[in-house]
């Protein structure tokens, strides 16, 4: 399992590439806040096609070797971004690296489930621990290797990509001589798989959806907002840091409260305590942005692996398309809605851009209310 969150922190750190990148992109590159917002939902955009198709490939076939060869190609296309061949080019390379993220995550996902055996809950609470992990790291492993000069520095973002082919190669298969329980639980046995509820899917849904908009439309424009109310370039940095550190401790407290309470009881209560938490973001003087960022992010974080275990239950046998879709809409419905933020904020402020986000975890809580508990077992 620790290779497994290991290899994820190696990939997720290219989805908290792109978002650490919009303020170099605004200043280095004179973009506006809607063209670097069109540079995160390039990756977004291609993902939430890409991802669930990936996903339902992986429900007919086992692709071992898909998780290192998507790993390598999310490292390439951020390095890419560094050559500076165009705005067409920047967008080309950005795709690409959401390209590689939306392979890696059904895949990867799917294998830490059925690895782990029953309801996973702590197993993919520590897998989508290490993307936080990843998350969290952008930022700085952005802000170092762009203080390198010239195209060295460019390169040194594709280093945790090489780190990651290594640990996400394939493993050898499980024995299969302990019997077809074994068997089963290696490939995800649709014997025993429980009746779908679509429904419920689709409620889940609308509240990745939600969440998805809320957290993205933060992770991309906190910098740009802090630096907006009086903070330095080193400022923004750290509270994009302080976002992606809190989404780490809230993946982790989520598996330990959904033990307790139930995960749409979890869910529910991280959504409602996630809305004066953003709402701070907003309103309380600039040294409590970062307490706030923090809380914001581990209460939209709480649910995370709470809600693809859940998308998983529903769709017991699919759960590669169920993990898909999840994780899919987790960033890039919030990439496709980031333009639409940047461009309020060219035309207003980022602040008032981002008021709409303070509403959103209310939403989700109201969604969330009505999704059913899986049996135990499910």
């Amino acid at each position: 399992m620790a290779a497994h969150a290991a290899g994820h922190s190696c990939v997720d750190v290219y989805q908290g590439a792109v978002a650490a990148l919009v303020p170099f992109l605004v200043s280095e590159r004179a973009y506006g806040y809607a063209a670097a917002s069109g540079v995160v939902l390039a990756a977004s955009l291609l993902s939430s096609v890409v991802q669930p198709l990936f996903g339902a490939l992986t429900d007919r076939r086992p692709m071992p070797w898909l998780i290192p060869l998507s790993t390598a190609a999310a490292g390439l296309g951020i390095a890419l971004v560094g050559a500076d061949a165009g705005y067409p080019a920047t967008v080309a390379a950005v795709a690409l690296s959401g390209l590689g993220v939306a392979a890696y995550h059904p895949a990867a996902a799917r294998l830490v489930r059925t690895s782990a055996g029953g309801p996973g809950h702590a197993a993919m609470s520590w897998f989508a621990l290490g993307g936080n992990i990843g998350f969290a790291c952008a930022p700085l492993l952005v802000v170092g290797a762009l203080s390198v000069p010239g195209p060295a520095g460019w390169w040194l973002l594709a280093v945790p990509a090489a780190l990651g082919v290594v640990l996400n190669l394939p493993r050898p298969a499980p024995d299969r001589t302990a019997g077809p329980e074994a068997s089963q639980a290696a490939g995800g046995a649709h014997a025993s798989a429980g009746p779908e509820d679509r429904r419920a899917f689709l409620r889940l849904s609308l509240v990745v959806v939600v969440r998805s908009v809320a957290f993205i439309g933060l992770s991309t424009f906190i910098a740009l907002y802090v630096r907006e109310r009086g903070g330095g370039e080193t400022a923004g940095a750290v509270a994009l840091f302080a976002l992606f550190a809190g989404s780490a401790g809230g993946t982790l407290l989520g598996g330990r409260l959904a033990s307790r309470w139930g995960r749409v009881t979890t869910v529910r209560r991280a959504y409602a305590a996630a809305a004066p938490a953003v709402a701070g973001v907003l309103f309380l003087p600039l040294p409590l942005v970062y307490v706030c960022a923090a809380l914001a992010a581990a209460a939209l974080y709480v649910p995370f692996s709470l809600q693809v275990t859940l998308g998983q239950d529903y769709l017991p046998a699919r759960m590669g398309t169920a993990s898909g879709v999840t994780l899919g809409l987790t960033v890039s419905v919030g990439g496709v809605a980031s333009p639409f933020i940047g461009a309020l904020a060219d035309a207003t402020s980022v602040r008032t851009a981002l008021l709409p986000l303070a509403v959103l975890p209310l939403l989700a809580w109201a969604l969330a209310r009505r999704l059913p508990e899986p049996a135990p077992g499910a």
